[in-house]
């Protein structure tokens, strides 16, 4: 699926962070042109970060001959708010959990202002299980009944959110983490279909007050999807809802989805029709055909949503492949679909 520039990438990041492990790779350094593409545009063949082999190089001639052609696209971003949603494979494997934590670190050290939402999905069912619970879902959302409400408190605010802070942290950043109901951040409302999901709730409003004094700071806001209402009444929000309106609100340059598959794909049953670029109008067409369904619909919606309160762009990636992130944001062909207004 990921082109030359991808590969190469993720070849060069392949080791643990900070990079220690040693490089044998030749080399042949060809003249280039780089530029970031001014449309955005998503090209099949990479224009960046690729090196053919030929010349012997040193693995840190190697590394820096990498960074140099990454200049572009740190450039492009750098000092802009980043907002990623993490969640699926990448939180249940040790390994892509480690990836997307270096991914952020990195990103916050070439001058990024990431800002973490995360769901806890996988966890939650784990705990739900050992208490004999079994998880319900409706169009992709979680069916919350007062106590499924008080397990997901419990895991998302106590356990998952700070297991993250303590990771970005130990990979040598500050991280500060926060659920909804901090600093008033995200005040909740019901789902319109609340009757039949229960404590499951909308975002009604965002005060990103306290996650701007946090990214001015230098450090990495990390955020879980649990506010509460007016009347302090707790609500699980989808992730990916809050990661959209977070986004939204904090005039974000990109809202980035860890997702499980490859990104929106024209046929649903062909994992190889994977879409690279689309903008707002064609996406809701095939939403309104019924191409995109089940837990994409939700993901879709919030990218949607972002993009229409301004938003630059929004992509759904492939949270399976190593440093997806840096894919996404270090390449031009990118690591899934990006939705542009």
């Amino acid at each position: 699926m990921l082109g030359g520039a991808s590969k190469t990438f993720t070849n060069w990041l392949g080791g643990p962070f900070p990079f220690t492990s040693p490089t044998e790779t030749k080399i042949k350094r060809s003249p280039t042109n780089l530029s970031f593409p001014s449309n955005g545009c998503r090209c099949t063949t990479s224009a960046a970060l690729h090196l053919p082999l030929t010349e012997s190089a040193s693995p840190g001639q190697f590394r820096v001959d990498i960074l140099s052609e990454s200049l572009p696209f740190i450039q492009k971003f750098r000092g802009k708010t980043i907002v990623v949603k993490y969640g699926g494979a990448a939180m249940k494997s040790p390994e892509l959990q480690a990836s997307v934590i270096n991914d952020l670190v990195l990103l916050s050290c070439v001058g990024l202002h990431p800002v973490m939402v995360h769901g806890g999905g996988p966890e939650i069912n784990h705990w739900l299980g050992r208490l004999n619970i079994d998880p319900v879902f409706r169009d992709g959302l979680r069916v919350t009944d007062a106590e499924t409400m008080e397990i997901v408190s419990m895991v998302l605010v106590g356990k998952v959110n700070k297991t993250l802070v303590s990771l970005i942290n130990k990979a040598g950043a500050t991280a500060v983490g926060l659920s909804g109901m901090d600093g008033r951040l995200l005040t909740a409302r019901p789902n319109p279909k609340s009757s039949d999901l229960g404590f499951v709730g909308d975002v009604a409003r965002v005060d990103p007050t306290v996650v701007r004094s946090i990214v001015d700071s230098g450090q990495i806001p990390v955020i879980t999807s649990v506010a509460a209402d007016e009347s302090g009444q707790p609500y699980n929000i989808n992730a990916d809802t809050v990661a959209g309106e977070l986004a939204a609100a904090l005039g974000a340059e990109k809202l980035i989805l860890l997702t499980d598959v490859a990104g929106i794909l024209e046929d649903r049953n062909n994992p190889e029709s994977l879409v690279r670029k689309i903008n707002i109008r064609e996406v809701t067409k095939m939403m309104e055909d019924g191409k995109i369904g089940g837990g994409m619909i939700p993901k879709v919606g919030c990218c949607v949503r972002s993009l229409a309160q301004g938003v630059t762009t929004a992509s759904i990636i492939d949270g399976r492949v190593p440093h997806s992130l840096l894919l996404e944001i270090l390449t031009d062909e990118g690591a899934g679909t990006m939705i542009t207004g």
